[in-house]
C-alpha cells in the first residue's frame, strides 16, 4: 500500500509554490506580476483574453492585410508584457509602476501609427519621413527590453550586437564585411516592411503558434495533463523503472503539444521526479529523464511544438510532409531513452510501482479518454481535410470545449473558458516576443547577407568533408540554441546554419531538421543547459552532471540526424512501404543497441571492448543498406554470445534481466 500511498502524494499534493520556485529560477517567463490591486489585475485579464479571441476570430473570418496584422499582435503583446513582467528578477510584483503604464501605452501607438498611416506607408514605398523612424525606433527599443525581461539578456543581446553589425559592419575584414547601414536604414526596414520585426517569424506567430498555444490551453484546462499521467502510469508504472517511464510518455506528449521545454519538466517533472528517486533512481538519473524527455517532445509530431508548422511555412512545403519526415527520428530518439531507462533498472535492480496500486487502462480511458478525440481531429483536418492550418486549429480549439463536455470531470465552466483564454495568452508572450527580437535578427542578416556568410564561412571551415561541416554546424546550433525557446531557435538556426548544408547539395528539409534538432538539445546541453537545470533543480541533483547524463539519455536524437543527411531513407519520405518497414525494423534495431552500449550492460555488465563493438554495429543498421545490416546482425550474436557466457558464469539464469 505504501506505492498507492505515494502515487497519490504525488498526483495530489499541492505542489505550486516548488513548481513556482523552479520555473522562476530557470524560466524567467514565469516570474509575471500578482496584482493586489483586483481592477488592475482584471483589466490586464481582460486584455489577455482580448488578444485570444482576436486570433480566434481572425482564424476564422481572415485577417487584416498582414503589416497591420502583425503589427497589432506585436503591440498587445508588448503592452501585456509590459502590464506582467516587472522589469528586474527581484523588483516587487504586487503592483505596476508608472513607467510601465507609459511603455505599455508607447507598445500600442506602434499599432496606431500602422494602422492610421497604413496607405501613405505603401505609397512612400520604403522611403521613410520623421515620423515612421520615431515610432520604428520606439518599437525597435521596446522589443528589446520586453525580450530581456522575458527571456532573459541572452536573446535582446544577440539581436543588439546583430543591430551593431548592421551598423558598423563596413569596419570589419574580411568576408563578414558589408557596405554598411545608417541607423535609419536599419529602422526603417525593422518597422515599415514585413522583413524585420514583422518579417517571418511574428507572422507565424501571429497565426499558427498563437492558435496551437491556446488549443493546448484548452487541452490542459480539460485536464489533459492528468490524463497523460494517468494513462503513462497505467501502461508503464508497474514495469521495471516503471515511474522512469511515465516520465517519458507523459513529457514526450505534453512536450509535443505546448513547445515548452522547461515548463515541462517542472510541470511534469514535480510528479515523476519524486517518484523515480523512491524507487531507487539516483538524482541526477532522475532529473536527467525528465529533462530529455521533455525536450524530445519537441520533435515529436503530430505538433512538435508548433515548429513544424514554421517549418512547412519557410521550406513552402505541405506540413504533412514535415510530419511524416520528423516521426521515425524522434521515434528512435524516445526508444534509446527507454531502452536505457530499462537497462538501468535492470541493472541496478529496480522495480516497479505494484499494479494493485496503480489506475487500470480502462478506468482511465472510460475517465478522460474521450479527451483524445480532439487530438484526432486535428490530424484529420491537418492531414486528410485539406483544409488551411488555422483553420483546422480553429475548430479544434472548438471541438476541445464540446468534447470536454461529455463528462462531469473534464466539462469547462464558462470561468475555464475564460482562463484558458487568458492562459494561452499568457503562454504565447514568450514566444511571441522571442519571435519579434529574432525578427530584429533575422533582418540584419537578411540585410547584410549575413546569413549566407555564415554558410561560407561553415563550409570554408568544413572544406570537403560533409561530415566536418555537420559537426562545425551542429556545434554552431547548440551556441545559437543556447537559452533561447525552441521556436526562435529553429528560426536562427534555419537562417543561419541551414544554408551552409544546402550548400554542399543537402534537401533543403534534411538540413533543415539536422539544424532544428541541435537548436534544440542546446537546452540539455551543458553549459547552457536549461531543461536540465531545472530538473536537477527539481530532483535536487548536480545541474552539470544532469546535463551530461541527458545528452547520454538522448544519445539516439544526436547520432539520427548525421544519418538522415548520409542517406534520408530514416526520414520515409522516398521509400515504398516495403522500403520503409525494413528501414523502421533495422533502425530501431540499432537504436536498441545504441542504448546498451550508452548504459554499458545488456544481460550483464559490458566489456569496453563489446561495448564499442556494439556502439560500431549500432550505427551499420542505423544507416540502411544490406551490406551494414548483415554486419549488424554478425555483432550481434557475437556480443549475445559473449554476453551469455558471461552471464552464466555470474550465475544469471535467465535472460529475464533484459
Amino acid at each position: 500500500m505504501e506505492d498507492k500511498h505515494i502515487v497519490e502524494k504525488q498526483q495530489t499534493e499541492n505542489l505550486d509554490t516548488k513548481q513556482r520556485a523552479a520555473l522562476e529560477k530557470y524560466d524567467a517567463e514565469s516570474r509575471f506580476r500578482i496584482f493586489k490591486n483586483k481592477g488592475v489585475g482584471l483589466f490586464v485579464t481582460g486584455i489577455a483574453i482580448a488578444l485570444s479571441i482576436y486570433h480566434l476570430y481572425t482564424s476564422y473570418f481572415g485577417t487584416p492585410v498582414t503589416l497591420v496584422h502583425r503589427s497589432i499582435h506585436v503591440a498587445i503583446v508588448l503592452a501585456l508584457i509590459y502590464m506582467l513582467y516587472p522589469p528586474f528578477k527581484h523588483a516587487k510584483r504586487h503592483f505596476m509602476p508608472w513607467y510601465d503604464w507609459l511603455f505599455a501605452i508607447a507598445a500600442l501607438s506602434t499599432f496606431i501609427y500602422i494602422y492610421m498611416e497604413y496607405e501613405q506607408i505603401v505609397h512612400r514605398g520604403g522611403l521613410p519621413n520623421q515620423w515612421d523612424l520615431i515610432f520604428g525606433f520606439i518599437l525597435v527599443v521596446l522589443v528589446l527590453e520586453a525580450a530581456r525581461r522575458v527571456t532573459g539578456w541572452g536573446l535582446p543581446l544577440l539581436a543588439v550586437l546583430f543591430v551593431l553589425y548592421g551598423l558598423f559592419g563596413r569596419e570589419l575584414p574580411g568576408i563578414f564585411r558589408h557596405r554598411g547601414y545608417e541607423w535609419q536604414d536599419i529602422v526603417n526596414f525593422m518597422y515599415v516592411t514585413t522583413e524585420g520585426i514583422y518579417g517571418t517569424a511574428i507572422g507565424v506567430s501571429a497565426t499558427y503558434i498563437f492558435l496551437f498555444i491556446l488549443f493546448g490551453a484548452f487541452l490542459q484546462k480539460s485536464g489533459m495533463g492528468q490524463f497523460f499521467n494517468d494513462m503513462a502510469l497505467a501502461i508503464a508504472g508497474q514495469t521495471k523503472g516503471g515511474p522512469a517511464k511515465v516520465s517519458v510518455i507523459a513529457s514526450g506528449f505534453l512536450g509535443s503539444i505546448n513547445g515548452a521545454a522547461v515548463a515541462n519538466v517542472v510541470t511534469t517533472g514535480s510528479f515523476t521526479i519524486p517518484l523515480m528517486k523512491k524507487i531507487g533512481y539516483k538524482k541526477n538519473f532522475a532529473g536527467a529523464v525528465e529533462s530529455s524527455a521533455s525536450v524530445g517532445g519537441q520533435i515529436l509530431p503530430p505538433i512538435m511544438g508548433a515548429s513544424a508548422f514554421i517549418m512547412a511555412e519557410m521550406l513552402g512545403i505541405p506540413y504533412s510532409d514535415i510530419a511524416l519526415a520528423a516521426l521515425l527520428p524522434a521515434l528512435l530518439f524516445y526508444i534509446g531513452v527507454i531502452v536505457q531507462i530499462h537497462l538501468r533498472a535492470s541493472k541496478e535492480g529496480l522495480k516497479g510501482i505494484s499494479k494493485d496500486n496503480l489506475p487500470a487502462v480502462k478506468q482511465v480511458m472510460k475517465e478522460r479518454g474521450h479527451l483524445l478525440i480532439p487530438l484526432l481531429f486535428l490530424m484529420y483536418m491537418l492531414f486528410l481535410s485539406g483544409r488551411t492550418i488555422i483553420f483546422s486549429a480553429f475548430l479544434t480549439i472548438l471541438v476541445t470545449i464540446v468534447v470536454a463536455m461529455l463528462r462531469k470531470t473534464t466539462r469547462m465552466s464558462g470561468r475555464d473558458i475564460l482562463q484558458a483564454l487568458e492562459n494561452g495568452a499568457r503562454t504565447a508572450l514568450g514566444v511571441a516576443i522571442a519571435c519579434a527580437a529574432v525578427g530584429i535578427i533575422v533582418g540584419v542578416a537578411t540585410l547584410t547577407g549575413f546569413g549566407i556568410k555564415l554558410a561560407n564561412a561553415i563550409v570554408t571551415l568544413g572544406g570537403e568533408s560533409l561530415l566536418l561541416t555537420l559537426m562545425f554546424t551542429m556545434v554552431a546550433c547548440i551556441v545559437l540554441g543556447m537559452g533561447l525557446p525552441s521556436i526562435p531557435t529553429y528560426i536562427i538556426t534555419a537562417t543561419m546554419a541551414a544554408p551552409a548544408l544546402v550548400q554542399l547539395g543537402i534537401e533543403p528539409l534534411v538540413s533543415h531538421l539536422f539544424v532544428f534538432y541541435f537548436g534544440i538539445f542546446a537546452n540539455i546541453t551543458p553549459p547552457v543547459a536549461l531543461a536540465s537545470f531545472a530538473a536537477a533543480g527539481i530532483a535536487g541533483g548536480r545541474a552539470m552532471q544532469t546535463g551530461f547524463i541527458s545528452m547520454k539519455l538522448a544519445i539516439a536524437g544526436f547520432i539520427v540526424p548525421y544519418l538522415f543527411v548520409y542517406n534520408d531513407a530514416l526520414l520515409l519520405t522516398n521509400n515504398s512501404f516495403g522500403e520503409g518497414i525494413i528501414v523502421v525494423f533495422t533502425s530501431v534495431l540499432g537504436v536498441l543497441m545504441l542504448g546498451a552500449a550508452a548504459e554499458g550492460y545488456f544481460m550483464t555488465t559490458l566489456h569496453p571492448v563489446l561495448r564499442l563493438l556494439l556502439f560500431g554495429g549500432a550505427l551499420m543498421f542505423m544507416n540502411p543498406n544490406i551490406f551494414q545490416d548483415i554486419i549488424g546482425f554478425a555483432i550481434i550474436a557475437i556480443v549475445l554470445f559473449f554476453q551469455w557466457i558471461r552471464a552464466k558464469k555470474e550465475g544469471v539464469a535467465s535472460l529475464k534481466a533484459i
